[in-house]
């Protein structure tokens, strides 16, 4: 398995060509096509209150759609030519999109299409970059591929070299490791931790985490398990800790093994790790 159709998230931002710069390094590594998408909601939809307000005229409301539609028509422009460029520079294969729409329903759409997406962390102090405040979550649980989340902070122009993978043994865990599978085969070190692992027949067993670890062998990564019992702090926590202490360059996690609004009412691993990710992180529901 191998990833050869990437779908990048893009805009011409400081955050946007950080994560151009790690879907060029994962393109070229793996031979990938790479897609580049532009998320438009429709202006209208912004001038809707507008609308409705006595105040407001119907010759404002249009004036308001038009300088919409011209910023972000510009923004599209400024984000095509940085992507072509770097395409180009790096003699990648290619193409560019920028549709119109909802931006969690369009790019989980165009994700269907790809092996592999790599869009942002949410900038809480910008949300309306990506049109969305909970986009990465809502796209993460639509999609049905694995998604890459780059955080807004910092620069990372490589990730895989040396990979945390968090470890529960549910479903959705199980799905985030074999997606991830061609970048572990790549990568220098593999941690594979289980944090408060669960006793019993349906448990973690004696050793938790050896299991994974043995399966992540026998595909020749160089892998080791370990485990951990934490209680002051959260789960998420304990694991933006262990990578940083262990130097790790991406976090593998399944994403919401409950409902989401559970998660958002009571806080949840995946929910933590969408808001204080300080690595990248690659998901899968």
């Amino acid at each position: 398995m191998s990833y050869k159709d990437i779908l990048l998230q893009a805009d011409p931002t400081e955050e946007g060509k950080s994560r151009l710069a790690v879907a060029i390094a994962l393109a070229k590594q793996f031979e990938a096509h790479l897609t580049g998408i532009y998320l438009r909601r429709p202006p209208r939809a912004f001038a809707l209150g507008m609308e409705e307000s006595m105040f407001v005229g119907p010759a404002q409301v249009e004036e308001f759609v038009e300088r919409l539609e011209n910023a972000w028509r510009a923004e599209a422009d400024e984000a095509e030519a940085v992507f072509r460029a770097a395409l180009e520079k790096e003699g990648l294969v290619g193409e560019w999109r920028a549709p119109e729409g909802s931006p969690a329903e369009t790019l989980a759409l165009h994700a269907r299409y790809a092996d592999l997406l790599v869009m942002g962390q949410v900038d809480p102090d910008h949300p309306e970059r990506s049109g969305d405040r909970h986009l990465a979550d809502h796209v993460l649980l639509a999609c049905g591929r694995p998604v890459l989340i780059i955080p807004y902070a910092g620069h990372f122009e490589q990730v895989g070299q040396n990979v945390l993978v968090a470890w529960n043994g549910s479903r959705e865990a199980t799905r985030a490791v074999h997606d991830a599978l061609p970048i572990l085969a790549k990568a220098e070190s593999v941690t594979v931790l289980a944090i408060n692992p669960e006793k019993g027949v349906a448990g973690d067993g004696a050793l938790p985490a050896a299991d994974l670890a043995m399966h992540l062998a026998r595909h020749g990564i160089n892998v080791t398990a370990t485990h951990t019992t934490v209680e002051e702090i959260s789960v998420a926590d304990e694991l933006l800790n262990r990578a940083f202490d262990m130097g790790a360059d991406l976090i593998v996690s399944g994403g919401y093994g409950h409902p989401r609004l559970r998660e958002v009412v009571l806080g949840g691993v995946t929910r933590a790790l969408l808001q204080h990710m300080t690595i990248p992180v690659l998901m899968s529901h």
